[in-house]
């Protein structure tokens, strides 16, 4: 594991950030996801040694974070979520700069400064200020910082955010590449399920300060309940309550239709049973595979 937190808890006064949370972060691409408010970016705090925990430990590459955290700062990557340039400096200024305060000679800062912004597609523009750019542009640069000196691991917190539909295509893009083709191992914070789906392989999963899953993508879809979509003909309520009364789940989709949650390995005949026992025909059923969404909702209302 490249990032380990071992029941992490963050309290300020009464109210509790994180709550004696646990994860594993493997190499490659990982999701941290959960709600605003769920602890997501207090974790990268705890994590880039910026936040000391009330109870628990952390590790970021085999670094204890509370002993050597300009050592762990030093050694990875970080794009924070809100803006992060100087006024004044153009995008090789802070890249450059970013890059000696990991140790990097001027020199050689410079010389990576060029190679980042040229990776991030912001080679004509390095010269201009950054607080000329766009918000596409100034994520692009955020991105640009965080790579200047090579590391080997990127926190990247809401990478996404206020991007127009081709600058996300972009910014994910060039995630997706980090991971792949790079060899960079990425941990991707973000709110937003599709981001997290398009890019990474394995999730952490917050709500309300505590880890409420964690794995990898396609385990966790395939843990996952099985998902059916049904109309029923005839008042649909006695066809709920009888689907409760089989154990299962469901909540009401459009145009008439329902979605059905069935438990430990229940059939579509438990449906079939349910439209018996509560009078309905059962006129339209499929099944469909769950989505990384369903098995967050599952997750987070489960919390």
């Amino acid at each position: 594991m490249i990032v380990e937190a071992e029941n992490v808890t963050i309290r300020y006064g009464r109210m509790t950030a994180l709550d004696a949370a646990t994860a594993s972060f493997p190499e490659g691409a990982v999701g941290l996801l959960g709600p605003n408010g769920a602890g997501k970016t207090t974790l990268l705090k705890v994590l880039l040694g910026f936040l000391a925990p009330t109870t628990g430990r952390a590790r970021v590459l085999g670094i204890d974070v509370a002993e050597r955290p300009l050592d762990v700062r030093q050694a990875i990557g970080y794009m924070p979520e809100v803006d992060c340039h100087i006024p004044g400096l153009n995008a090789v200024e802070l890249c450059a700069y970013a890059g000696e305060l990991c140790g990097m000679p001027r020199i050689e800062a410079i010389q990576r400064a060029h190679e980042a912004l040229y990776y991030a597609n912001l080679g004509e523009a390095r010269y201009r200020p950054v607080e000329t750019y766009s918000t596409g542009m100034k994520q692009r640069a955020k991105l640009a910082q965080a790579l200047v000196h090579g590391p080997r691991l990127v926190f990247l917190d809401e990478p996404t955010n206020g991007l127009d539909p081709k600058g996300r295509i972009e910014m994910l893009q060039l995630i997706r590449d980090l991971s792949r083709k790079k060899g960079v191992n990425v941990i991707l914070s973000s709110h937003l399920l599709k981001d997290v789906e398009e890019t990474c392989s394995s999730v952490v999963m917050l709500a309300k300060g505590k880890v409420v899953r964690q794995g990898t993508i396609a385990e966790l879809k395939k843990a996952a309940p099985d998902l059916y979509e049904v109309r029923v003909k005839g008042d649909p309520e006695p066809f709920t309550q009888a689907v409760e009364s089989h154990g299962a789940k469901w909540k009401p989709m459009n145009d008439g239709l329902i979605e059905v949650s069935l438990l430990n390995g229940a059939g579509s005949e438990s449906l079939f049973r349910a439209a018996a026992d509560s009078g309905v025909q059962i006129r339209h059923l499929t099944r469909r595979a769950p989505t990384l969404e369903d098995v967050f909702a599952r997750a987070v209302g489960a919390e």
